[in-house]
């Protein structure tokens, strides 16, 4: 996995405003982090591990098999390969952004 490809990607799904309006973080384990800061616009995305509203944990695997659309995210959450640290509510907008 290429976090910088991911993390442009990202970037382009999110645009200028995503409308979201908080802080998520996608944590990949040693891979690292894609943080999304959405309460400020334009959005800003980069890979600063810092404090969110809302954190999304899984494996760089599972991330890029739901960015290619063979992982449905509310699979991933229900079988534990997605957890949701923080906000849910903002867990539940982002869904424009995977896949």
């Amino acid at each position: 996995m290429d976090l910088e490809e991911e993390t442009n990607k990202i970037r382009d799904k999110v645009g200028e405003d995503c409308g979201i309006g908080g802080k998520i973080k996608f944590d990949l384990g040693e891979v690292g982090v894609i943080f999304v800061d959405a309460s400020v616009v334009p959005n800003l995305v980069s890979n600063d591990n810092d404090e969110a509203d809302c954190t999304i944990v899984l494996s760089s695997d599972d991330f890029m098999q739901i960015q290619g659309g063979d992982l449905d995210p509310t699979t991933a959450f229900m079988m534990g390969k997605l957890k949701i640290e923080g906000n849910m509510g903002l867990a539940m907008k982002i869904q424009s952004m995977m896949g």
